[in-house]
């Protein structure tokens, strides 16, 4: 059976990946808690809603889209909380996600506190 995390998790998971690829920077950096962390190697660390924000934007404005994940793993830390690792690839990159860590909210909703991905290419 499939855990309510799980599910928050990759439903937001989803959201973020239709935000990126339709180049939406706002609908991405929505999917953060405020006070996120994102560790872009080798990009630099981004602190907050609005850095992350700024950092997709850069992204999307340099042409990057449609960014797929593959080899997707879950780790269950308890049930609010869950971690996210996979591959992936865009048009033009593409790397691992080595932490995605998603945070069960109030609403029912998983956001993501903490983000560590890797670009390869």
């Amino acid at each position: 059976m499939t855990s309510k995390i799980e599910t928050a998790a990759f439903a937001k998971l989803a959201e973020w990946k239709d935000a990126f690829n339709s180049g939406n920077a706002a609908g991405c950096a929505a999917c953060y808690e405020e006070n996120a962390l994102m560790v872009a190697t080798p990009f630099g660390e981004f602190r907050g809603r609005a850095e992350i924000q700024a950092f997709w934007a850069d992204l999307v404005a340099k042409g990057f889209a449609d960014v797929a994940y593959t080899d997707t793993k879950i780790d269950i830390l308890n049930e609010n909380e869950a971690v996210v690792s996979a591959s992936w690839t865009m048009n033009n990159a593409k790397g691992i996600i080595t932490h995605e860590h998603w945070v069960m909210q109030a609403d029912g909703t998983a956001l993501l506190r903490e983000d560590r991905f890797e670009a390869q290419g």
